[in-house]
């Protein structure tokens, strides 16, 4: 039997696939392609935007051309929120929502036996109980993710994660550390913290845990040579955490600090809890304790009532914080949440010239950031050989910049090189060995 799994989305959805896709190992399955043609077909949808709706209800169609005969399962957010709607969609024979991938291999095969559709949603604002879908084969990986956290409970106005994951839920600390240390014995140099709203890891744990306590732990496990955090709120960084967080070793300075806009008006008709000016001063804090960070974020652009004025707020201060890297997208009006039923709702074509700014400023921005690296020397992970490019292999610093490395070998693969940065390419920089 064969197994094809499409993913959408988050790093969240990433890791629960790789979960899910483990599960089909262990029952038999190979996991094949999914242009190829499969036995089951899994789609781990999204629905922060319309567009993850129609991308999803795509691949699913696409899935029923390539097999008419396969099982085709949709799972995760979309799932969630409209199961009754993706139920609908001709030729899904399963259906499970955010908190209920771990039972993937059990309702495909009951769709299988019964011939017919299975359905299985739960509730999930006032579940706060953590689902351990837990990654054991690690297989030719350099980096692990590890999901920690699941949930949110800030109720944005533009955005229907909250009903989609629920409310604030977290791994275990013990087995959190205990899987890092498996991690670490598996050979792996990194690993990603990953998680819905990161920030609030611990919030429904007893015995005053915390993602600082979690890092801090971290530090003590021999092996693990580097941690990165998820996106995460830019509150989270206090005075007091900083402190902390700048004597650290392994924690990587790159952090995904949420912005969602520069203009204090529009943060607030979004329920962003922070203003433009605080937002800017932990940036500074950031910088003015951490060698080489690099903070990256997400910009909404043409949210209900942004103004020209707004629009230009949040320009200016992209452009004076010279963020290292801006995703930026334009509002999705979601059926459910405050946003959607907003007055002054922006144009399309004003959204769409707004976005070509900011994403020609984001240029400027990004290679101004990789070009200050140039003639430094900094430790490379490296990752795998370039593809068309024998005997050039990529890797990323500490600060998160991908790096074509000359004149190593496979056996470098999984290892932490010193490598000095010679030129600046755009989307990658090249340097040598440093020996």
């Amino acid at each position: 039997m064969k197994v094809a799994f499409a993913t959408l989305g988050c790093r969240v959805n990433v890791y629960e696939s790789e979960a899910m896709t483990e599960k089909f190992i262990r029952e038999g399955y190979e996991v094949v392609d999914f242009s190829e043609k499969a036995d089951v077909y899994v789609i781990n949808t999204c629905s922060v935007t319309n567009m993850g709706d129609k991308k999803s209800r795509q691949i699913i169609g696409r899935a029923r051309r390539q097999n008419s005969e396969a099982i085709i399962a949709a799972v995760g957010c979309y799932s969630q929120i409209a199961p009754k709607e993706v139920s609908s969609i001709e030729g899904v024979d399963v259906v499970l929502g955010t908190r209920n991938k771990g039972d993937i291999v059990y309702f495909v095969n009951k769709a299988k036996e019964e011939r017919k559709p299975q359905i299985e949603v739960s509730g999930v604002l006032k579940n706060k109980k953590f689902e351990n879908l837990k990654i054991e084969d690690y297989r030719e990986k350099t980096r692990a993710f590890l999901k920690i956290q699941d949930g949110c409970n800030r109720f944005c106005t533009y955005c229907l994660i909250p009903y989609t994951r629920g409310a604030v839920c977290s791994k275990d600390f013990k087995v959190v550390l205990n899987e890092i240390k498996q991690l670490a014995e598996h050979g792996f140099k990194e690993i990603i913290l990953s998680g819905i709203h990161t920030a609030s890891y611990g919030l429904d744990l007893e015995g005053n845990v915390t993602l600082i306590s979690l890092l801090e732990e971290i530090e003590n496990i021999d092996g693990i040579e580097r941690v990165r955090i998820g996106s995460i709120e830019p509150a989270f960084f206090t005075p007091e955490v900083v402190e902390k967080i700048k004597n650290m070793k392994k924690l990587c300075p790159q952090f995904h600090l949420s912005l969602q806009s520069g203009c204090t008006s529009t943060l607030k008709r979004m329920n962003r809890r922070y203003t433009a000016d605080e937002y800017e001063e932990i940036v500074k804090v950031l910088r003015d304790n951490l060698k080489n960070v690099s903070i990256t974020t997400d910009v909404i652009v043409g949210f209900p009532g942004e103004t020209e004025e707004e629009f230009n707020e949040t320009y200016e201060f992209l452009k004076r914080n010279k963020l290292t890297k801006t995703h930026i997208f334009k509002f999705s009006p979601r059926t459910g949440t405050k946003a959607h039923d907003m007055e002054n709702q922006i144009d399309g074509k004003i959204k769409e010239e707004r976005s070509k700014k900011l994403i020609a400023l984001n240029k400027i921005n990004e290679r101004k950031f990789t070009k200050s690296l140039v003639g430094r020397t900094m430790d490379v992970l490296i990752e795998q050989e370039v593809k068309g490019e024998e005997g050039i292999y990529e890797g990323y610093t500490r600060n998160y910049v991908k790096v074509h490395v000359k004149g190593i070998s496979e056996k470098e693969i999984g290892k932490i090189i010193n490598v000095k940065i010679l030129e600046e390419k755009g989307d990658y920089s090249i340097g040598n060995v440093v020996k």
